[in-house]
């Protein structure tokens, strides 16, 4: 069972936002996550970190001026995520706007997975560029520039990920988190960093004059775009993030943002004139990541850089069904693993991992991910990779650094791993199909060793009860107002319903009526396909619903309790 507790709230700092005029159920929240002014809350463009703080921005913006008076090719390389993607889009519609010759590629992750890898250099030459701009990779592409550097190609690095002890040879890095670098941000994702490359270069190129006699190109237009990715990567939103965020959605709801997102909200029920994070994390995000995840990316960049909005809403319709694709896909494994998982002792086991040979491996994160939030405990699920080889995608709890643990792998058994990276909370890797009883064993020992039975316990954190009082549509417009991700939970409660009405809908989903103080609240519960006791404690998060026309709110569940 797990653990839920209440989120602190600063009184004094909740006071001070209601005596600006803030609701008080609002101000708590808001306190609850750390904001004590309502200053904290302006999103103004003013209040960004300026780019020339960001180190070697200015030598970057240098070296693609000079690239755009000297009519050099430059070729974007990306990668197959939304991060990537719009990373991608916000490079070439940038470099665009300001004369650049600029074309872009990215990977396909069945073929050559992540990053600038020498076979991408390779691949690249064939499109005879002067300068390769990497977006959202590079950093650990030591082998890939110097395989550029050979063959006379420049490479700038923009990317966001944490640097290894020795980085690649490159003309130029940008990076907030790379060694020496005194950013106060370090939450940009990708797709911030090559935005911030773009604000330099066009200061540049104001600096040299090359504006005098034209317009400037206008880079707010691609702030919706850059919220799409930030939200998306789940970076965390800092006060940075959040303004970007924040800017980009502001765009959208005025009805000036790009085709491609436009026609993916609506093409998903939802009214783009009221746009939220949460809509960009889990509607647009979702159906940009599954080209990348069953495809070709290149559909979700080229869907990203039209402005016709004809082709926009072709490639978005063929983005939301390859996401329904994604979805058949992914729910066909869903079963398969809980048949599996019915062989295995999982409460009685530090981790899981789990190997079927029909799986797909643009899939097997995710569902990682969801047995993850099951079980809790970490997981890794493995599909073929060719060559008799395993594709490994793994996802951890908070108390196990999953990267660490498979580099602590790496070291006992040196044989195993074929190669490996990610993050505390995320990692990939590949084995041999052989050696796949073998992993599950040393990974299953190596996380005992880490781990007590203490940290299997999950912790959900909430904010206390809502008022029934407060549970109406412009409250849940006024939450959904803010930007709520990453570092900045969006808000959920923990209360007791009775249980008036339930029905499986969508073949895996809980839809209910719900009652409190003799009010009757619609509620759905996404792949819950257990029917729930007349008495519960529910955590839920206040949602709107909008689809046909219509507007209501709903409880959107996360988690249940027998009282």
């Amino acid at each position: 069972m797990a653990n839920i507790v209440h989120r602190s709230v600063d009184l004094a700092a909740a006071q001070n936002l209601v005596a600006d005029g803030i609701h008080p159920t609002l101000a708590r929240l808001l306190a609850a996550r750390g904001v004590a002014q309502i200053s904290q809350l302006d999103t103004s463009l003013a209040g960004i970190i300026p780019p020339e703080k960001l180190t070697n921005n200015l030598n970057m913006a240098q070296l693609l001026a000079d690239a755009i008076a000297q009519e050099k090719s430059v070729l974007v390389i990306g990668d197959y995520d939304a991060d990537g993607a719009t990373a991608t889009a916000i490079a070439v519609r940038g470099l665009r706007s300001m004369g650049a010759k600029v074309d872009f590629l990215v990977p396909n992750r069945f073929e050559y997975g992540y990053g600038l890898t020498p076979e991408i250099v390779a691949l690249s030459a064939t499109r005879k560029p002067d300068i390769i701009v990497t977006v959202d990779n590079g950093i650990a592409s030591v082998d890939g520039v110097t395989a550029a550097n050979a063959l006379g190609i420049s490479v700038l690095v923009t990317d966001h990920h944490l640097p290894a002890d020795v980085t690649p040879a490159a003309a130029c890095i940008v990076n907030p988190n790379q060694h020496g670098c005194d950013f106060p941000s370090k939450n940009l994702a990708g797709v911030g960093v090559i935005f911030y490359v773009m604000l330099a270069l066009r200061a540049e190129l104001r600096a040299r004059g090359v504006f005098a006699d034209k317009p400037e190109p206008n880079l707010t237009a691609l702030l919706d775009i850059v919220a799409l990715g930030t939200v998306a990567d789940l970076v965390k939103l800092d006060d940075n993030n959040r303004i970007l965020v924040d800017q980009g959605l502001r765009r959208i709801r005025a009805g000036k943002g790009c085709p491609a997102i436009r026609w993916l909200l609506k093409i998903a029920g939802r009214d783009p004139a009221l746009a939220s994070a949460q809509d960009l994390g889990f509607t647009v995000g979702p159906r940009l990541n599954a080209a990348g995840r069953l495809d070709d990316m290149s559909l979700g960049i080229m869907c990203l850089l039209t402005d016709s909005e004809d082709e926009a809403q072709k490639m978005a319709q063929q983005l939301h069904e390859l996401n329904l694709a994604r979805r058949s896909i992914e729910a066909d494994m869903h079963d398969a693993a809980t048949i599996a998982l019915d062989d295995i002792d999982a409460a009685n086991r530090f981790s899981l991992s789990l190997y079927d040979s029909e799986w797909h491996q643009g899939v097997i994160g995710i569902l990682a991910s969801r047995i993850k939030e099951k079980h809790y405990r970490p997981v890794i699920a493995f599909a073929r990779s060719g060559d008799g080889k395993l594709k490994g995608s793994g996802r951890s709890i908070s108390g196990l650094h999953l990267r660490d643990a498979l580099d602590l792998i790496s070291k006992k058994h040196p044989d195993l791993l074929i190669s490996f990276g990610g993050h505390a909370m995320a990692a990939g890797l590949s084995i041999l199909e052989k050696d796949f009883d073998r992993f599950n064993q040393i990974f299953e020992s190596t996380v005992a060793g880490l781990l007590t039975p203490a940290d299997l316990e999950s912790v959900i954190e909430v904010d206390g009860r809502l008022e029934v009082i407060d549970i109406h549509w412009d409250m849940a417009c006024a939450i959904e107002r803010q930007v709520w991700g990453q570092g900045f939970p969006q808000p959920s409660f923990a209360d007791e319903f009775a249980v008036v009405e339930q029905r499986i809908v969508g073949e895996r989903h809980l839809k209910l009526k719900l009652e409190k103080n003799k009010r009757r609240f619609d509620a759905i519960f996404f792949n819950q396909q257990e029917f729930l006791p007349e008495r519960v404690q529910l955590v839920y998060q206040l949602q709107t619903n909008q689809y046909n026309g219509a507007q209501n709110i709903q409880l959107g569940l996360r988690h249940w309790q027998a009282i």
